[in-house]
């Protein structure tokens, strides 16, 4: 479960970071090659859907970040309970074969 959500931690992370340099800066960004007169959506609607995208992304790494974390510490938990476990498999003896070999001599009474 946990490389599942690193991977995907990985994917938007570089989507991100694809989705932040296509963005227009004021230098004009990558984004001023997509200001063709026949395009569809137009420039305005660009930057509006990267920005929107860009939120999108960042939320979404916050989020598999805290799951990470997470699930990092249930698997902590699983393996310290999966140890307690095993340490009480552990053939401990019992009151009684604890007596038996203390055998301690009768003193006299005086």
């Amino acid at each position: 479960m946990y490389n599942f959500i690193v991977i995907l931690i990985l994917i938007v992370s570089v989507c991100l970071a694809i989705v932040v340099l296509v963005q227009n800066s004021k230098g004009g960004g990558l984004a001023a090659n997509f200001s063709a007169p026949n395009q569809i959506m137009g420039v305005r609607k660009t930057t509006d859907f990267l920005e929107k995208l860009t939120w999108g992304l960042a939320v979404a790494l916050v989020v598999l970040s805290l799951i990470a974390t997470i699930s990092i510490h249930s698997g902590k938990k699983a393996s310290v309970q999966k140890n307690a476990i095993n340490a009480e498999q552990v053939e401990m003896p019992s009151a009684a074969d604890a007596m038996n070999a203390q055998q301690v001599p009768a003193t006299p009474e005086q």
